[in-house]
């Protein structure tokens, strides 16, 4: 990654409850990042509509994932948190990867297939082209580094594949405007510790997610105590007690998540607690509410703060917003001219006034 400020960038989308996977799995490595790399944190509104919300629902999301950022850590001051509409060059940019990008690059991306389902046919231009858009957010920043699951890997490897054409395509306009041999660096991806990939309460083999109609399948951020306890209480396991060893989990999907939840609540690894938890499932489960709920809690408590004051969100927000801009702007001029587009080199601010 020569020649480029090591960046991190990475967003999450506001499309209804948080829950303990986009903790685990995104938000806490986030706040993690934070001492190691200039951190980009965004939430990915944009991203959202490509398919229906209720437009009231998402103000309100777009402000609660806000402030699980705050709640869980991250320091606005210090880094960057906005929301992705705010921020024109996302959508910009988009649009010049939507014609370097491939039909069939997309054509093989599982998600879609996942989303769409059989009726393809009526999904959204956008839901296609949603990795376009994931490029975008990345390379606006030429953001060297992003934290990604499972299941954003192949997006991250279609957006080295478009930034890799473009600096192909490119390569005689990007060295003779002075950019040197690559105009985009090719993002590495940070893969995360332990329970990267949470799954449900009640099946061991789905995700934890907020459309499963029990809600009991996931512990939500704004779950009280009690509710994250008696959650846990239930959850679905097996008959059998926790092995000793991680080669005992094999097969037995309920356990191992639990586990894994446990180690990334606790920042150790799955081994370290088997150690220590060995034996019948009940020791284990009372252990694994009271972390959960030592852990989260305060999370909880600060966010239904922040949510209950929105112009506070806001002006971070905006702050955010303002700050990307300043990042994204020269970054974005700099693809019109490698490009060849024709844009304006007056600062429209002196001729019209600066306008709010």
């Amino acid at each position: 990654m020569t020649g480029f400020h090591q960046r991190v960038f990475s967003g999450v989308q506001p499309t209804g409850n948080l829950h303990l996977g986009n903790y685990l799995g995104a938000i806490k490595r986030f706040v993690e990042l934070q001492n190691h790399y200039e951190c980009i944190y965004c939430v990915v509104d944009l991203h959202a509509i490509t398919v229906w919300q209720e437009p009231k629902d998402l103000s309100r999301a777009t402000r609660e994932v806000t402030a699980a950022f705050i709640a869980a850590g991250i320091d606005p001051r210090a880094h960057i948190v906005f929301n992705q509409s705010q921020v024109a060059e996302h959508a910009e940019l988009a649009w010049v990867f939507n014609c370097v990008a491939r039909m069939g690059w997309l054509n093989r991306m599982t998600q879609f297939k996942e989303k769409a389902g059989k009726h393809k046919e009526n999904a959204s231009v956008g839901l296609f082209a949603y990795p376009n858009l994931m490029a975008a957010d990345v390379l606006a920043y030429k953001a060297t580094h992003v934290p990604v699951g499972e299941d954003q890997k192949q997006h991250l490897e279609l957006a080295r594949d478009i930034a890799q054409k473009f600096n192909m395509d490119y390569a005689e306009r990007i060295a003779e405007l002075g950019h040197g041999e690559q105009f985009f660096p090719l993002t590495e991806p940070l893969i995360a510790g332990p329970a990267k990939r949470v799954m449900s309460l009640r099946d061991g083999q789905k995700k934890m997610s907020k459309s499963d109609p029990s809600d009991y399948s996931r512990i939500n951020l704004m779950d009280d105590a009690d509710t994250i306890s008696l959650k846990i209480r239930k959850a679905k396991t097996d008959p059998e007690p926790l092995p000793g060893e991680v080669a005992g989990l094999e097969g037995r999907p309920e356990a191992a998540n639990l586990v894994g939840i446990y180690a990334g609540l606790a920042d150790t690894d799955e081994q370290a607690v088997l150690a220590e938890f060995a034996g019948p499932f009940s020791r284990f489960k009372q252990a694994l509410a009271d972390l959960s709920v030592e852990k989260l809690s305060p999370i909880t408590a600060e966010m239904r703060r922040l949510t209950a004051e929105p112009d506070q969100i806001d002006a971070i927000l905006a702050d955010g917003a303002e700050r990307a801009r300043a990042i994204a702007r020269p970054i974005l001029d700099d693809v019109k001219d490698v490009v060849g587009f024709v844009r304006s080199t007056v600062d429209e601010r002196a001729l019209f006034g600066n306008v709010s």
